[in-house]
């Protein structure tokens, strides 16, 4: 028993196809969108992929352009069916390939919600590799002289200025390591030899932070030294005065960032899967309609057009034993060329 059956004539026929042939560029449009944002998101995290853990953030930018090829792919030959639809010549040749191209779609589908879940699930990855990525930045931010760290101080910088951020946590973590190459300090200065001498590993710490930390809308003169001891500055007191520093930390700012757009991928994504079965089910209707015609060589005569052939468990029981009609197959397969390879 049909379920879901819909009554057409060829008008009908006719403004479905056109719907649909007008949505399927929609969705063409909307696969390209997504390949485009792929590329933005693959490119904004190479920029800094300097301060990252790994490269495992970048397979969902891989993902989504994979998908949003695949989309234009799918979509155009959509339209193409639904263009050629009415034309029954035409038609024939892309009938045989409808079901399987709906079960491709189908696949398709469930490989978008996939991919949109991993835009969801991605930022908590992002947010350890971040982690570890700016806590060694901030390591190597002196060594602009070794292979492969010359730019991670032009990097961090940039990251701090252009998303006000400073440090991995906040400010205070300049404070835990030696950010000045020791080419740029004098050590027959007394304080700086204090300074190295009094630290156990010989480094020269100090209560201060990089220039790209300060913040350009403070009316005071930057203070980025000493920015603990009141002392040292006229009418200061860091613990009532608001710092004329940046101080919320890079990767609360660059997880804003890169969770912000992931999330709106991610929804675009789950907007575009409704589309996608929308025009699933669309063509559904249409073929099925153009199938059960009652006069074949009359395109003005009525016909039936239905979601599915049969029940939803009849359904489900058919593409259960047909995945495993393959499967055997496919074991078949592997030992017939298991025994052709024992006998040679």
């Amino acid at each position: 028993m049909a379920m879901l059956k819909v009554k057409f004539d060829m008008v009908k026929r006719v403004k479905l196809a056109q719907g649909l042939w007008i949505m399927y560029w929609l969705a063409v449009m909307a696969g390209i969108l997504v390949f485009g944002l792929g590329l933005f998101f693959k490119i904004e995290l190479r920029k800094r992929s300097e301060m990252m853990d790994n490269n495992e953030s970048h397979f969902v930018p891989n993902l989504l352009i994979l998908v949003g090829l695949a989309a234009c792919g799918l979509n155009v030959f959509g339209g193409k069916v639904c263009h050629d639809s009415l034309d029954a010549l035409k038609f024939s040749k892309w009938k045989p390939m409808v079901k399987s191209y709906l079960v491709g779609c189908f696949a398709f589908n469930i490989l978008l919600f996939v991919t949109a879940l991993l835009c969801f699930c991605m930022q908590f990855q992002l947010y350890f590799a971040l982690a570890e990525g700016l806590k060694n930045g901030i390591k190597y931010y002196k060594d602009t002289d070794t292979p492969g760290r010359c730019f991670m101080k032009r990097t961090l910088d940039m990251t701090q200025i252009e998303f006000r951020c400073c440090g991995n946590n906040n400010f205070r973590d300049w404070f835990e390591v030696q950010w000045i190459s020791n080419r740029y300090l004098d050590f027959s200065n007394d304080e700086v030899k204090d300074r190295v001498l009094s630290n156990v590993e010989g480094k020269y710490l100090m209560e201060g932070v990089p220039f790209s930390c300060c913040n350009p809308g403070s009316p005071r003169p930057c203070i980025q030294h000493q920015l603990t001891n009141n002392s040292a500055h006229y009418d200061y007191d860091h613990h009532t005065e608001e710092l004329n520093i940046w101080t919320r930390g890079c990767r609360e700012s660059l997880v804003a960032y890169y969770g912000g757009m992931m999330n709106s991928i991610g929804g675009l994504i789950l907007l575009y899967i409704v589309l996608e079965a929308g025009v699933m089910v669309g063509l559904q209707y249409l073929t099925t309609s153009l199938e059960t015609m009652t006069n074949p060589d009359n395109p003005e005569s009525p016909s039936e057009g239905w979601l599915l052939e049969k029940s939803v468990k009849e359904t489900l029981a058919d593409i259960i034993a047909k995945i495993k009609s393959m499967v055997g197959l496919a074991n078949q397969v592997g030992e017939g060329e298991e025994a052709v390879a024992t006998v040679s």
